[in-house]
Formats: C-alpha cells, structure tokens, sequence
C-alpha cells in the first residue's frame, strides 16, 4: 500500500465533514466574525491554503488567476467573503488540485523534506499540518457561531430591557 493509499481515506474524511459542515451554513452567517477574523475569511483562507501546499509540497501549481488574499492575516485582507456559493467551489476544486497534486507525487518523495515559506516539512508533514489546520479553523468556526448568536441575543435582551418589554 502506497502513502497516498494510506493518507487518503483520513484525507478525506476530515475533509467531507469540513465540507458538509460549511455547506450547511446559513450564507447570513459568512460576515459573523471575532477579532476580526470572519467565517467567510477563514473558509477562503482555508481553501488557500491547500493550494499553496499543495504548490510548495506537492508541485502542483496554483491556478491561473488565483489571487491569495488570505495570507496576511485577517486585517490585511481587503474583501469580505459574504457569497457561499463561491466559498463552497473554491473549497472543492482546491481538495481535488490537493488530492491530484498527492495522488501525482512519487511514493519515494512522500518523506523526503523540503524548504518551504514556513520552514521544512515533508510532504507527509504537510498534509499532517492541513489536517490540523482545517480542525483550528471548524473549532474557531464553531466557536464564531455560538459567541456571535449569544451576543445577538444578549443584544436583543438588552434592546429589549431598554424599551419596557
């Protein structure tokens, strides 16, 4: 059994499960954000993110076109990720340049290291890595929906403890 064979089905069963969760957020919910860092951005940079690893490790390159907009952190990001329907393919089509970029590496580079923008990894360090990153990024997802809900309703109950009711 290859690498690949054996990283795959964990592979992708972090990833349907990320998947499934995003697709069904409420769109309304995209712009909800804490420390300015919102649902909508984490889910673009996620998408990014896999596409840059799968360049610097697997030597897929990026699409033409693609623009990184999430590589600065939040506050460095110039746009507002609001449309599903886009986060959703974007997320989508940069698993499968991921999993084709994986799939094409030769079982004999899987370990070897490589410098990268972040330091050395192997190409099995690296999809550890986005493994673990897409897990911070549904906790903190999870996290965004019930602090921002909570403090809607805290704003509601305040709205209405001013007016009397």
């Amino acid at each position: 059994m290859t690498t690949f064979d054996t990283i795959l089905p964990i592979w992708q069963a972090i990833q349907s499960r990320f998947h499934k969760t995003v697709k069904a957020l409420p769109e309304a919910e995209l712009p909800l954000h804490l420390n300015g860092s919102s649902i909508g951005y984490m889910l673009r940079h996620n998408a990014e993110v896999e596409y840059m690893f799968a360049e610097w490790f697997f030597g897929a390159p990026m699409p033409e076109g693609l623009v990184i907009t999430t590589n600065r952190g939040a506050a460095g990001a110039k746009v507002e990720f609001t449309n599903l329907e886009e986060l959703i393919a974007l997320l989508e089509a940069s698993n499968a340049h991921l999993i084709e970029a994986m799939r094409a590496l030769p079982e004999e580079s899987w370990n070897v290291s490589i410098e990268h923008p972040m330091g050395a990894s192997t190409p099995l360090e690296a999809v550890s890595r986005l493994m673990y990153h897409t897990g911070i990024h549904a906790g903190q997802i999870s996290l965004i929906r019930k602090c921002a809900t909570a403090a809607a309703d805290s704003d509601k109950q305040a709205a209405a403890g001013a007016s009397g009711h």
